[in-house]
């Protein structure tokens, strides 16, 4: 059984030199970072959602009641203004992160587009760099 096709298989392969392996790692390292920061901003994004439903609860709820407010891993009673304020805070903190991430992401796309260019430059068909 054959795996490769008798003119692939003559093909002369470009040899891959210590700057071409490192430049394939680093791709693959940035790639796994790509992977890992879009998780990240999936799970950053459904934080959002919860505190903008919170907030709508929170304008609808009792000026006068106090409401159970999570910090860390505990709750605090605390009175809805000043839940709303912490709110706002909150999902302040969660759009700067957002931004972080985003521009990590920018940057490692880019350097990832760069290491394309050379590597598909001298290995062609030889080498997958695309998910």
């Amino acid at each position: 059984m054959r795996m490769l096709e008798q003119e692939e298989e003559n093909d002369d392969a470009a040899e891959v030199t210590w700057e071409d392996q490192q430049r394939i790692n680093t791709f693959s390292k940035l790639n796994n970072r790509i992977r890992l920061i879009e998780e990240k901003l999936e799970e950053l994004k459904q934080e959002k959602e919860a505190l903008d439903d919170l907030t709508t609860e929170l304008e609808l709820a009792d000026e006068d009641e106090a409401v159970l407010y999570k910090v860390g891993e505990a709750f605090l009673h605390m009175r809805q203004s000043l839940a709303l304020k912490r709110l706002e805070r909150d999902q302040a903190s969660i759009d700067t992160r957002v931004a972080a991430l985003a521009t990590q992401a920018d940057e490692c796309e880019t350097q990832m587009k760069e290491l394309k260019v050379v590597l598909y430059a001298k290995f062609g068909k030889a080498i997958n760099l695309d998910e």
